[in-house]
């Protein structure tokens, strides 16, 4: 295109220039007249030459123009040989649908963004000011603290100076936190609050999450209850369908008119059947009612290293005839709690580890370790074994969930809720070469 452009202007250039010589010839021979009109149409050459040329131009420039300011009101057409224009064209349009399509997932994000019932702040900065501004804010943010929407951070200083202050104790970076409200001189709610912090080379963002604790604690409680009514389900069908259809069965055998030998036996075997899943029953009663009534802790002043000491002395034969070699790092920490309850709990996360190592054929581990953090007492039991799958990580501590065979179900249940009891609480971690369960105590 821009060769097709020099060939015109300089065609008319040539033209213009060659009749501005004849001009200057007549002009020597005194044909002013002449020169006259040769004058003239090198003029009208030159300046059609330059018309054509920026003509041209300023349509190529009018349509990158429109590109750089976002304007897609124009529908301009590529034209033969102009190939400036036709490439200023192409870029038009492949910027529109881009432009479009930002649109389009604009919308979508904004959509699905202010239909959240967490409450989200977006805010923004460059990398050379110090000065947050509002990049989104979503109806729920607004709804939960009662403040309208503002294009300057700062202005919520004054409408909600407790949350407004946590931020900024945060310095706009990584953090989780948990704060009281009182919103419109209600009272107070508890919220919880995370910060993620993400850099580009020219823009800071600060991406604040804002959640009411008791939705995630009603959440949370509905979930288990499913969960746990699943397992009871199961539990109670797989017990009471065998002894259902056996029962018909025995119906069936005591309406016949003779009884014979072989009947007999049949009626005792499944009386034997019934029995035992009864027992099975009765069993199942009591793992939850140990769940569900739990006594209420006996507090004394203990060593808690001693305590371990002991439950560990009950092991001693089961490490010996399984090479499990044990780590430990305890020290001496006195502990006001039930001294019974906590040491269950150790002989259930022990027990629980043993199990954990029976695929295992050699160099099998457990590490139990005594630490305070942050004024707590920590207890770790920590094994090398496989690990616990992360599609039931989440279930491990619901009531008679098990994997094994001839479990119970109820063991790290049962640990969890005695550290409740203790005002403590018990999770779990994988680890790189195996499985560790913490207990959190006062």
């Amino acid at each position: 295109m821009k060769k097709y452009y020099f060939l015109q202007w300089l065609l008319f250039s040539v033209l213009g220039i060659i009749s501005g010589i004849i001009a200057y010839h007549f002009l020597g021979e005194n044909k002013f007249f002449t020169t006259l009109l040769f004058s003239l149409l090198c003029l009208i050459l030159m300046s059609y030459g330059y018309f054509l040329i920026t003509t041209k131009i300023k349509e190529t420039e009018k349509i990158i123009t429109s590109v750089l300011q976002k304007d897609f009101s124009l529908f301009p057409k590529e034209e033969p040989l102009d190939e400036l224009k036709n490439t200023a064209v192409k870029l038009y349009y492949q910027s529109k649908e881009e432009q479009y399509q930002l649109y389009s997932y604009k919308n979508l994000y904004d959509t699905i963004l202010n239909k959240l019932e967490i409450g989200l702040i977006i805010l923004q900065k460059n990398t050379t000011e110090n000065k947050w501004k509002i990049f989104y804010c979503n109806p729920s943010f607004m709804n939960i603290l009662k403040v309208p929407k503002y294009h300057e951070w700062s202005f919520y200083e004054e409408k909600i100076p407790e949350f407004y202050q946590l931020i900024e104790k945060t310095e706009y970076q990584d953090s989780q936190d948990f704060i009281d409200i009182s919103i419109q001189e209600s009272s107070k709610q508890s919220y919880s609050i995370r910060t993620s912090r993400i850099t580009t080379p020219q823009i800071d963002f600060c991406v604040i999450s804002l959640e009411s604790i008791q939705k995630i604690i009603d959440k949370k409680e509905k979930q288990a209850w499913n969960n746990l009514m699943k397992v009871i389900s199961h539990e109670l069908l797989n017990t009471l369908t065998p002894i259902n259809s056996l029962v018909h069965n025995l119906e069936y055998l005591a309406e016949q008119e003779e009884i014979d030998h072989e009947d007999q036996n049949e009626m005792k075997d499944s009386l034997k059947i019934i029995n035992s899943k009864s027992q099975q029953l009765l069993h199942f009663i009591d793992s939850y009612r140990q769940v569900a009534e739990l006594p209420k802790p006996k507090k004394n002043r203990f060593n808690l290293k001693k305590a371990v000491e002991n439950v560990l002395k009950i092991f001693e034969t089961e490490f010996k005839n399984n090479n499990i070699e044990v780590g430990l790092q305890l020290k001496d920490f006195y502990l006001n709690a039930d001294e019974k309850m906590i040491e269950r709990v150790l002989v259930n996360l022990i027990t629980n580890a043993i199990l954990a190592l029976q695929s295992k054929t050699d160099h099998k581990k457990i590490y139990i370790e005594i630490l305070e953090i942050n004024n707590r007492i920590l207890m770790k039991v920590e094994d090398n074994g496989a690990g616990i799958d992360e599609k039931i990580a989440d279930k491990i501590f619901l009531p008679f969930f098990t994997t094994r065979p001839n479990g119970s179900g109820i063991g790290l249940t049962l640990a969890k809720s005695i550290m409740e009891a203790h005002q403590g609480y018990l999770t779990y971690r994988k680890t790189e070469k195996g499985s560790c369960f913490e207990a959190w105590m006062v």
